[in-house]
Formats: C-alpha cells, sequence, structure tokens
C-alpha cells in the first residue's frame, strides 16, 4: 500500500498504475467519437463498442483521472435530499424515475464487474443522510418518505453506527462502494479489447455538427464521426448554454488509515456544516481508510488551506483514530462538482435541431451513478429503438419548472457579481513583490490585471487574468496553486495550462516587469 505523507493526489490515483495511451497524431474516421475519459465518458464507449459500433475516446489528459480520478466513490441511489426536492419540483412520477435509473445503473457496475472480472473492491453497504440538529428532523422524514415513495427501500432511523450522537437520519440499505479507478481501468482494458481507441493528452478544441460531425484537437488531427458524446463535466462545447444552468462547487477531502473496528461499515452524507461525508475502503493490515469530505464552496474561494484544516479538525473530533493517525499517514484532495438549476443532470441530446450531439452534466455530486447512468443511456439515444422510461426526465433541452426560477436567477446573479464585481476593484494586491513565495495573485501589469504566481525561489509567472471561457476574473487556490474562474469553474495550471473545463484554451502568458529571461 503507498505512504500518503499528506498525499496532494487521490487515494484511488495512488492504488493504481497510471496510463500512457498514445496523443492523436493522424486524422480518424470513426462511428462515435467520445469527448472525455471519466465515469461517464468510459461507461458510454464501452456500452457503445459492445453494442458494435467503432469508437474512439479523445481525453485533454490521463483517463479516470480528472473529476473521476478524485471522486469519494458512493455508488448509491439516496442522493442526500433529493427525492422531496424532485417530488415538490418536478412531481412524484419523476422522483419515481430518479429512484429507478440511479438503482440501475448501481446494479449495472456490479453486473458489469461479475461478467468482466474486474475486482472493483465493491462492496455492499447502507447510505445514509443524517443530521445532527433536530432543526432538520422534518427534512428527514419528509425524504425518507419522499424516497419510499420514489420506490426505494428507504427509512427514519436514530441510530446510524456513527460514533457520535445524530437527530435522525433516512437509511437505504444495500448500496455500493467501490474502487472508481480499478472499476475503470478495467473497463478501459474491454473497451480496447473489442477494437475501441483511447487517445490521451488530445484536447478537442474545436465540434462542428452535422450528418458526420467533425472534432479538431490541438495538434490539428480531425475526427469524423456520426455521432459525439461530450462527457467532460462541464459542456466544452455548448450551444444550450447549460453554463447558465450549471454551478460549480468544490469540495475538499481527506482521508487516513484506521483500525477497521473504530469506524462504521456505511456511507454518510450530511448538508450541515458546509456539508460532511463518510465513508471508508479497504486498506491493510486490518485497517479501513477513513475518506471524510466537506467544506462545500465555489471555485476560487479563499483560504483553501484553512478550510482543509477546519475539515481534518472536524475529522479529528468525530472520529478520534483519525487524529492518532497522524499527519504522516494523511491524504489530502479535492473535487468539483456541477448542480442543476433543478436538481437533475442533464444526458442526451445537446440543444434543439442537433441529431448526432448528445451532452452528460449537472451530476451534483453523484457522478458515479450518474455516470453509469449516463452511459447507458446515451448508447439508448445512439442505437436507436426502446430507450429507457428517464429518457425525458434528463433531456437536457427541457424547460426548467417554474418553481426552480428562483434557484436559476441566484446562479447568473452570482456569475454576474463576479464578472463585474471583480473588476471594480484596482488591484487584487499592489505589486509582485507583495506575493509571498509559493502563492499567486491578480497584479495590474502595465495596465492589464495578470495572474501572477511566484515559485518558492521567489521567481514570478504572469498570465492573463481572464478566464478563456467568459472573461471573468480567475483567483489563486493557495492549497492547490491552481487559478480558478469562479464563475462557471474553469481551473489553470499555474502557466495558464487547463486543468479543467469549460475553457479550451490556456491563460495567455504576460511578461513580469524586471523579471529574468
Amino acid at each position: 500500500m503507498p505512504n500518503p505523507r499528506m498525499s496532494p493526489t487521490s487515494y484511488w490515483l495512488d492504488t493504481t498504475e497510471s496510463t500512457a495511451h498514445p496523443s492523436l497524431d493522424a486524422d480518424l474516421d470513426v462511428d462515435v467519437a467520445v469527448v472525455g475519459g471519466g465515469i461517464a465518458g468510459l461507461c458510454t464507449a464501452w456500452e457503445l463498442a459492445r453494442a458494435g459500433r467503432s469508437v474512439v475516446v479523445l481525453e485533454a489528459d490521463r483517463i479516470a483521472a480528472g473529476v473521476t480520478g478524485f471522486t469519494t466513490a458512493k455508488l448509491t441511489a439516496l442522493h442526500g435530499l433529493i427525492y422531496s426536492k424532485l417530488r415538490s419540483s418536478h412531481g412524484a412520477e419523476a422522483a419515481r424515475l430518479y429512484a429507478s435509473s440511479q438503482q440501475d445503473a448501481m446494479e449495472h457496475v456490479a453486473d458489469v464487474c461479475a461478467e468482466l472480472g474486474i475486482d472493483a473492491e465493491l462492496e455492499r453497504v447502507p447510505a445514509y443522510t443524517y443530521a445532527e440538529s433536530t432543526d432538520r428532523l422534518d427534512d428527514l422524514r419528509e425524504e425518507a418518505e419522499a424516497a419510499r415513495e420514489a420506490g426505494l427501500h428507504a427509512s427514519f432511523v436514530e441510530a446510524t453506527g456513527l460514533p457520535f450522537e445524530v437527530a435522525g437520519a433516512v437509511c437505504v440499505e444495500a448500496q455500493l462502494q467501490f474502487h472508481p479507478r480499478k472499476f475503470l481501468l478495467g473497463l478501459a482494458a474491454d473497451f480496447l479489447a473489442r477494437g475501441g481507441r483511447i487517445h490521451e493528452r488530445s484536447r478537442v478544441v474545436n465540434l462542428h455538427d452535422g450528418a458526420r460531425c467533425r472534432l479538431t484537437t490541438e495538434s490539428g488531427a480531425e475526427v469524423t464521426a456520426r455521432d459525439v458524446v461530450v462527457a467532460t463535466h462541464s459542456p466544452v462545447f455548448d450551444r444550450a448554454m447549460l453554463f447558465t444552468r450549471l454551478k460549480p462547487r468544490r469540495e475538499l477531502v481527506v482521508a487516513a488509515p484506521v483500525p477497521a473496528e473504530a469506524v462504521p461499515m456505511g456511507m454518510y452524507i450530511t448538508p450541515e456544516q458546509h456539508t460532511r461525508s463518510v465513508r471508508t475502503a479497504p486498506y491493510e493490515n486490518g485497517q479501513r481508510l477513513l475518506i471524510i469530505t466537506g467544506e462545500s464552496s465555489e471555485p476560487g474561494s479563499d483560504d483553501v488551506g484553512e478550510r482543509f484544516e477546519r475539515l481534518e479538525a472536524w475529522a479529528g473530533e468525530r472520529f478520534p483514530a483519525f487524529a492518532a493517525a497522524g499527519e504522516a499517514t494523511r491524504y489530502r484532495w479535492a473535487t468539483q462538482d456541477n448542480d442543476s438549476s433543478d436538481h437533475v443532470p442533464y444526458v442526451g441530446h445537446a440543444y434543439p435541431g442537433t441529431s448526432h450531439v448528445y451532452v452528460a452534466s449537472g451530476f451534483g455530486g453523484w457522478g458515479m451513478s450518474n455516470g453509469v447512468m449516463a452511459g447507458r443511456l446515451i448508447t439508448a439515444h445512439v442505437l436507436g429503438g426502446e430507450r429507457p422510461q428517464w429518457t425525458d426526465l434528463y433531456d437536457p433541452r427541457r424547460l426548467p419548472p417554474l418553481k426552480d426560477a428562483p434557484t436559476l436567477l441566484a446562479f447568473q446573479s452570482a456569475v454576474a457579481k463576479h464578472f463585474v464585481g471583480d473588476r471594480l476593484h484596482t488591484s487584487h494586491v499592489d505589486s509582485v513583490d507583495e506575493i509571498p513565495p509559493g502563492s499567486g495573485a491578480v497584479v495590474r501589469l502595465a495596465g492589464r490585471r495578470c495572474a501572477v504566481y511566484r515559485d518558492e525561489s521567489g521567481a514570478a509567472r504572469a498570465v492573463s487574468a481572464r478566464c478563456t471561457h467568459l472573461g471573468c476574473l480567475v483567483r489563486f487556490n493557495d492549497a492547490e496553486r491552481a487559478w480558478e474562474c469562479p464563475c462557471h469553474g474553469s481551473r489553470f495550471a499555474v502557466d495558464g495550462s487547463v486543468l479543467h473545463g469549460p475553457a479550451t484554451r490556456p491563460l495567455e502568458p504576460r511578461e513580469v516587469p524586471g523579471a529574468e529571461e
């Protein structure tokens, strides 16, 4: 097993081999091109290859190493307090269809692992949505009722197995947790064996829709395909402007090996305290890896390091074995999610008028089950014939319910606040010299706002502070050393290269006056 040593990578990446698929260096003609190699993209590609289609996966970096590689990997149909929200805004039938699709996706993973012989560390455990405050009891009881009405074996309980008191919880038995990388690397191997192709470090920068779609990569290579699936978490080609109906958020993760008897077997989440999520994973020597997620906030929020410390303090208070593990044995990582304005993902035809471009996005923090669901649903679209009964529920072309108009307006108000408000500041700091080594800030250089990072030696590197998606000003994440756009969630390395969409172009380099060449 690895020695984490406060590892900045995820446990899932640390315990699997890295991939090295070739980049695309020649034009290609296939039935289906899948843009994005996370769980939604790989599941879609595998399903289509199994159905006999010729398929290529085009991944900007490495497969199963982006958002999917930094998940907490809960595979469950219990998604916080989703069913009471769906019943209220979409109706009881929509809640039932949502539950059926999520349960179907969960069981499909188990079936695929058995079929292909993938050891993905699948474990059947109960899932809980809990609260410590009695103020949330009515919400929990309503959720239990709505989840039961939707078809889940849900119940309201007062005991959860957690080593601290809770006011109550919603419980659904026999859910799944797994190792997402082991599952997806096994799926990718079978995909290749079926004639599929995977090209990494092959960022797609242009898409032309038509009877035969054309995609262009950064290298200039072109792919022609009858159908295209955009599975990039945040849609990078977005004629329908789904980004206006998506709100990005980041959550922090800490993990440490603890004695197995010190932690319960289950998956837990609470909306309290900016979210707290708990699960464990198999470890070595009679231990379990305790994985705790929380501190939900928008990209570009200040004091990420302090929020990591708050999360670790909470973990140590609630689980003494976590504190006893010591810093030398801990992991730290972060993940990013997109919430849709009406609580339902967007999966299907990307925009009105298209017959061949599909999208999967807006998973709301539940990307494991939704990613698998998306793969099955989009495959049904591409193959034609009978489609799942939940097809219309997830259709990206749907109009949001009137009840969700305030949420949609709040999304856009937040974007406007950053787009306009951030420009009212004359500067975030007055000079490059004010930036501590190992940190970054927005500085006005030669009349232009620049995102400046100083490494540990004090050397400065500057790039444009304008996000290449729609021009919002980026902010520096001090813990992960990255530039983040608070508007739509694009992320960039300190050299300006794209880490996360919807941006596809890097931040432009800028000169630092007085810097040595």
